[in-house]
């Protein structure tokens, strides 16, 4: 581990526990990784805004990687930014509008747009998407789509995926969580934003630790030797992790970072 030069986690399932909270001693950690030059990147399939206020203390010392790779900020500069074409966009409201007991939002840079959603539902996104307008037709989204985020209130993979998987390889389709299925352009993934900022950091796979819990981290784990699965992971993480950890209720990113900062200050 002493080599690592960059750490990678995912929000939802990961860092964040049950109660979307990020736990004070990840706060104590990371002051530790300053110190010793690892860079922190949080990489999530929510929006940017979102990831800033959970990470409000340190956001000026990491990168963003927002919308599953859609957006990649860093210091408020945008390293990247991958958005769908205007005229898919209007043909997967056309699809999505009429996908039975689906909710879709569409995801801009600094807000978002739900389609017809009840208040009950609006709060339960505003967990994510905390910067919203609620819309009727297509002509309300003001600004370029990033990503489709579909939620459906039981199963994302029975109930929305059948609908929309067709749409790949042309676009990335994925099960981003239990309730959760995103769609964006086909090279958005966390993956593609992993090596393209190590690209830019001249950082290397064996220098990367990443740390995942559902399918839109899977790209990003074959990115980095140090890999880690949450004990909570969908079993198709655990099977591409090269390494598994705690669930994210039991700390299982901090206890690893612990053991990263202590093989980091031996060297």
């Amino acid at each position: 581990m002493k080599d690592v030069k960059m750490v990678v986690t995912d929000m939802d399932g990961t860092l964040l526990n049950s109660n979307h909270n990020v736990s004070s001693k990840f706060f104590e950690l990371f002051k530790d990784l300053k110190q010793q030059n690892i860079q922190f990147v949080a990489a999530s399939g929510r929006p940017y805004y979102s990831i800033v206020k959970k990470l409000q203390p340190i956001k000026n010392d990491i990168i963003i990687v927002a919308e599953n790779g859609g957006l990649v900020i860093q210091n408020q500069n945008i390293l990247l930014s991958n958005q769908l074409d205007p005229n898919r966009v209007l043909e997967l409201y056309t699809l999505v509008s009429t996908i039975p007991n689906t909710y879709p939002i569409f995801c801009t840079q600094h807000q978002a747009f739900i389609l017809r959603a009840s208040d009950d539902l609006v709060k339960t996104f505003s967990e994510y998407y905390s910067d919203y307008t609620i819309i009727d037709s297509f002509e309300d989204i003001t600004d370029d789509v990033i990503k489709i985020a579909l939620y459906h209130t039981t199963n994302s993979e029975k109930h929305i995926f059948p609908f929309v998987k067709h749409l790949k390889p042309e676009l990335n389709v994925v099960v981003s969580g239990n309730h959760w299925v995103d769609i964006s352009e086909a090279i958005t993934n966390k993956g593609n934003a992993l090596s393209f900022l190590q690209m830019q950091l001249n950082i290397t796979p064996s220098e990367t630790m990443v740390f995942g819990d559902y399918n839109n981290d899977l790209e990003m784990l074959t990115c980095a030797k140090y890999s880690y699965a949450m004990a909570n992971a969908h079993p198709n993480v655990k099977n591409v992790a090269n390494f598994e950890t705690e669930s994210n209720d039991n700390n299982g990113v901090e206890l690893v970072l612990e053991q990263l900062i202590t093989e980091s200050r031996k060297h």
